[in-house]
C-alpha cells in the first residue's frame, strides 16, 4: 500500500469514529432530555378519595378545603359514581364560606342539569337561603329602622323563590323554615311600603301615600303595617276631602284594630307626619320642646 493510499484510509477511520463518538453524545443527550421531561407524575386520586378528603374537611369545618376538593372531584370525574352528591355538598359548603354568588351559581347548575334528583328541593331551598341572606346588609341587621331606604327587590327575589319550593315541593323536610322566612320577608317589605308611603306624606304627595298605603292592605294582609296604612289612609283622603274613602277606611281601622293609637273614644287624631318639614328652627333644636305646632 503507498502512502497516499495509507492517508486515505486513516482519514476515513478518524470520520468514521467522529461519527460514532457523535452519534454516541447525540443518544445520550436524547436519553437525558427524555428522562427530564418525563419526570415521575404524583398518583391520581381516586373519586372516592377526593370525596372522602371532602368530607372529613366538612367534618372538621374546613370548608375551603372542602369547596377545593369537591371542585376537583366534578373536574376530574364528572360523571362519576360521587358527582351529583359532590355538587349538592359544594352548595352547602359554599354557603358557610359566605359566598351567596356561587351558591347561587351552584343551585341554578344543579336545578338545570338535575331537575329531577331526589334532592333538588335542597338546591330551590338555598337558592332561596343565598337570596334571602343577600338582601340583608351589616347595617339592616344591626339597625333595622334603615330597611325602609333599601331596595326589595332580593327580598322579594328570596320570597318567590321560597314560594316556588313550597309549590313544587309541598311535602319538603325544609318547607317549615321556608315559610317561617317568608313571614318575615313579608312584613319586612310590608314594613318598607309603609315607610315610602310615609315619606309621601311628609311630602305632602297624598294621594301618593294613600295608594302605598292601600298596597300595603290589599297585599300583606297579615302584616303588622296594615293597621298603621289604613290609619295613614284615613288622614290622605282626608287631606284630599276623599270623604268616602276617608269613612271607609276608618270604617276598617276602628273595627279591626279598635286600639290603635290614632283612635281615641273612636275619634279618629293625626299622626302629625304632615307637619314634620314644617318645624321651626327653634323646634328643632329643641327637639320638639319649643314652638311646636298641633
Amino acid at each position: 500500500m503507498n502512502s497516499r493510499a495509507l492517508s486515505l484510509s486513516v482519514l476515513s477511520f478518524r470520520a468514521a469514529s467522529y461519527s460514532l463518538r457523535k452519534l454516541g453524545l447525540i443518544t445520550v443527550l436524547g436519553l437525558l432530555v427524555a428522562c427530564s421531561g418525563n419526570p415521575e407524575k404524583p398518583q391520581e386520586q381516586t373519586e372516592k378519595e377526593y370525596y372522602e378528603q371532602a368530607s372529613e374537611a366538612l367534618e372538621n369545618n374546613n370548608y375551603l378545603v372542602a369547596v377545593e376538593r369537591l371542585k376537583e372531584l366534578e373536574s376530574r370525574y364528572p360523571f362519576g359514581q360521587y358527582a351529583e352528591q359532590a355538587q349538592l355538598e359544594l352548595i352547602y359548603a359554599q354557603y358557610q364560606t359566605g359566598d351567596m354568588d356561587a351558591v347561587l351559581a351552584s343551585t341554578e347548575r344543579f336545578i338545570r342539569l338535575h331537575p329531577l334528583h331526589a334532592q333538588v328541593d335542597y338546591a330551590y331551598y338555598m337558592r332561596g337561603l343565598a337570596t334571602y341572606d343577600l338582601g340583608f346588609s351589616f347595617v339592616e341587621r344591626y339597625l333595622p329602622h334603615e330597611l325602609a331606604r333599601r331596595d326589595q327587590q332580593p327580598l322579594q327575589d328570596a320570597f318567590n323563590y321560597f314560594a316556588e319550593l313550597l309549590s313544587r315541593f309541598p311535602d319538603s323536610p325544609y318547607n317549615a323554615d321556608a315559610r317561617a322566612r317568608m313571614v318575615y320577608l313579608n312584613d319586612r317589605m310590608a314594613s318598607y311600603q309603609l315607610g315610602v308611603a310615609q315619606y309621601y306624606m311628609k311630602r305632602h304627595a297624598y294621594m301618593a301615600a294613600a295608594n302605598r298605603a292601600n298596597k300595603i292592605v290589599l297585599n300583606y294582609q297579615k302584616t303588622s303595617s296594615v293597621a298603621d296604612a289604613l290609619a295613614l289612609q284615613v288622614e290622605a283622603y282626608r287631606l284630599l276631602e276623599l270623604n268616602e274613602e276617608a269613612n271607609r277606611a276608618l270604617a276598617l281601622l276602628s273595627h279591626n284594630f279598635p286600639q290603635h293609637e290614632q283612635l281615641e273614644d273612636g275619634e279618629f287624631k293625626s299622626s302629625g307626619l304632615i307637619w314634620v318639614d314644617r318645624r321651626s328652627l327653634l323646634n328643632v333644636i329643641s327637639f320638639g320642646l319649643l314652638d311646636s305646632k298641633e
